[in-house]
């Protein structure tokens, strides 16, 4: 019998083709060639005659290492003046881990008896992260607190997938297919999710990413950006908490550039868009990504800014909400909300689609998923009732401040 052969960069799994008619694989001897961080290296026959995963022949990024205590820096030596802890790489780094540490304790307060279990890993070839969850305390039904710093070399879907092309890339760049891309990342990515359905989620996330030279171009320059945001998802509309919440992210824009605030909010609100739901995945905040057309010092401020106002912004929010009484209603319209964040993060979210596509420790790309969520078949929220409203407003974006 014929066999044909996809490699791991025709096989796309995430995000989720939006093609009307899916295509049609025949009963032959069909070769499936899968990223190692999806398969274990063994044969596995799987449904059909003659068919079997094999092993992948190669890693887009190094297998993380477990290791028992922190290190005081990720930082690779041979990165010669980017080595220092005066580097732009370095400062971005210390204020990553020192924003995990002043969440986490924030969080651990408010829970008032849990604590969070901390992952560290790194990889041989340099890099590493700390991540830190927490699960089933009285106030969280799961929190996750993740940094890394990640050095690898990006296939080039992987490299679309963390920076799209910009509408001044020339057509002969977007006809163009590059080879693997060298890449530096640091990173904090977070979510919070409450037990409370009148508790809102919050998820932030602030990063940075340098590439070197793609192999099949030397010579060609290193491009840097920064990415981010903080944004909040109720169940339930408290006006004066959306308020106090965007009141505070525009606090932090408004040191910087009075632009900053309207421009990131409406990004915010295009990006958490869930295309097949028609809906946003809750009330916004503030994102950015590719940003690298300011100075790089005032923007590693401002990152450091947007992640210092994650606390003030959001932990007074939960003190107030986290012990009102609830009905199982409320929490079955939590969960039924909780559903539509799983299906952003895993069909649309940028940060998601590139870990996967470069074998990232999955543990970390996976945890902002909550502990539970709920589908139910065609729910329609009565006109008019709270739960309607939550509704309209994610339809429907409205200026809180």
């Amino acid at each position: 019998m014929p066999t044909a052969t996809l490699s791991s960069s025709s096989l796309t799994l995430f995000p989720l083709s939006s093609s009307p008619t899916p295509p049609r694989i025949p009963c032959t001897s069909t070769t499936l060639t899968f990223p190692s961080f999806l398969v274990k290296p063994t044969s596995v026959r799987m449904m059909g005659r003659g068919s079997h995963i094999l092993p992948p022949k190669a890693v887009a990024i190094e297998k993380e290492t477990p290791e028992s205590e922190r290190p005081s820096t990720f930082l690779r030596e041979s990165d010669g003046d980017n080595y220092s802890l005066s580097s732009v790489r370095g400062r971005f780094e210390k204020m990553i881990r020192d924003a995990q540490d002043c969440v986490c304790q924030a969080i651990e307060a408010a829970d008032g008896g849990g604590k969070f279990k901390e992952d560290v890993w790194s990889r041989p070839g340099g890099g590493g992260g700390i991540s830190r969850v927490l699960q089933d305390g009285a106030v969280w039904e799961k929190a996750g607190v993740n940094v890394s710093v990640v050095y690898g070399v990006m296939p080039p879907e992987a490299y679309r997938a963390a920076k799209p092309a910009s509408s001044t890339d020339s057509s002969s760049d977007l006809n163009h297919k590059p080879g693997p891309v060298p890449f530096f990342a640091a990173g904090i990515s977070s979510v919070l999710h409450p037990k409370n359905p009148f508790a809102p989620t919050l998820h932030f996330n602030y990063r940075y990413f340098e590439t070197d030279a793609p192999k099949d171009t030397p010579g060609a320059p290193r491009q840097w950006w920064f990415g981010g945001g903080t944004d909040l998802t109720p169940a339930y509309i408290f006006e004066e908490d959306v308020k106090h919440f965007h009141s505070v992210q525009k606090s932090a824009c408004d040191k910087f550039d009075p632009s900053f605030y309207p421009r990131f909010k409406k990004w915010c609100d295009d990006y958490f868009y869930i295309k097949h739901r028609g809906e946003r995945r809750g009330l916004g905040g503030i994102f950015f990504d590719d940003l690298n057309d300011y100075d790089q010092e005032m923007l590693l401020s401002f990152a450091t800014e947007c992640a210092n106002s994650v606390v003030p912004a959001y932990l007074p929010i939960i003190e107030k909400r986290k012990d009102v009484p609830f009905t199982d209603h409320h929490k079955a319209w939590q969960q039924l909300r909780r559903g539509r964040y799983v299906e952003f993060n895993l069909v649309y979210d940028r940060g998601t689609t590139f870990g996967l596509k470069t074998g990232g420790r999955i543990e970390s790309i996976l945890v902002s998923l909550p502990l539970t969520a709920r589908w139910e078949y065609d729910h329609q929220p009565e006109e008019g009732s709270e739960e309607w409203k939550l509704l309209d407003a994610c339809i429907n974006p409205k200026e809180w401040i």
